[in-house]
């Protein structure tokens, strides 16, 4: 071999080295993650089930990364407040947000967001997925969704429909209900359903969309009649009450808890976090405080979980139309 073509190889080969270097440099850096503490940054007050949430699914995270998992509540403006700190994050899987349906109904329902939910976040990771139930007050005639449905329509505007809040889930719940029915329910919001449902037991509502987590024990009391879930499928320990989708086809609804990351987040990282939560939610500890809590564990793919979102947000923009709910 001539010593022109020696050097050319040993040139050829220099350089295909030092190419390969940032490459590798850049797969040791995503399987090196994480190397510091991570931040979950919930919208609401600490104690709430957000909060909640955050904790159950950071201390199992937490032993499985390595790191500390730090739950930083932010809460204001509906949840937007922390979500809107998670959006100007550097995109290092550092700082998550705690994502809920309230980032699917926020998206419509706040006229003036300095960002876009779908737009900026990439989802993660899902944590909970769980029902609300359709309760009424014993006293009330209707046995059942297609017996309400008729009472409503033989009685509008009497029917008093408590909720959480203007704008929650546990309002828009029953819009859609009214929508897809074509019934009118009167809204009346209060602050938190532990108040709508003290209301609706003594008789000043008929109708509440309740957590399952808020109403179970209302239920099994006999102090309320559960006349349907929420979910497009029967949910286990409700068994004796059927889906409302089984009157309404379509209707589907249901209260869930995920994590979210800044928009450039490599997927190399996001692909690390959501391998680790669906491994966290495997783990028989984790599935027991999260059916306890009403809900049963979410493992979904961080691409179906966009997907996901994407229609909730969908759904939601509709139901947030028909009603003319805002907070601005």
């Amino acid at each position: 071999m001539s010593i022109l073509r020696r050097r050319f190889l040993h040139l050829a080969a220099g350089a295909a080295g030092t190419a390969a270097l940032p490459i590798a440099a850049n797969l040791a850096k995503a399987e090196a993650f994480p190397v510091r503490p991570i931040h979950i940054v919930v919208g609401f007050p600490a104690g709430g089930v957000a909060d909640i949430a955050a904790r159950l699914i950071g201390q199992p995270l937490q032993q499985r990364m390595g790191q500390a998992i730090v739950v930083d509540d932010r809460p204001g403006a509906g949840g937007n407040i922390g979500a809107a700190a998670v959006v100007r994050a550097a995109p290092d899987g550092y700082t998550l947000t705690l994502a809920g349906a309230n980032n699917s109904i926020d998206a419509t329902l706040y006229k003036k967001l300095s960002f876009d939910f779908i737009r900026d976040i990439a989802m993660v990771a899902g944590i909970m997925r769980g029902p609300f139930v359709m309760v009424v007050n014993p006293s009330l005639p209707a046995r059942n969704v297609t017996e309400f449905i008729a009472y409503a329509k033989a009685n509008p505007g009497k029917v008093n429909m408590g909720s959480g809040g203007n704008g929650t889930v546990t309002h828009l719940a029953g819009e859609l209900f009214s929508m897809m029915a074509g019934v009118k329910l009167v809204h009346v919001p209060y602050r938190g359903e532990g108040a709508a449902l003290t209301d609706l037991m003594g008789g000043r509502m008929q109708v509440v969309f309740a957590n399952l987590s808020t109403c179970a024990g209302l239920i099994h009391d006999g102090r309320v009649r559960a006349l349907g879930v929420t979910t497009s499928q029967p949910w286990p320990t409700l068994a004796d009450v059927p889906p409302i989708a089984t009157v309404l086809p379509g209707y589907d609804v249901s209260g869930w808890f995920a994590l979210g990351a800044p928009k450039a987040t490599p997927p190399a990282t996001i692909a690390v976090l959501n391998k680790a939560v669906n491994a966290c939610l495997a783990e028989p500890a984790v599935v027991k405080r999260i059916h306890e809590s009403g809900a049963a564990p979410m493992v979904i793919s961080a691409s179906a979980l966009d997907a996901f979102v994407a229609a909730d947000t969908e759904k939601w923009a509709k139901v947030v139309k028909f009603s003319g709910a805002t907070v601005d």
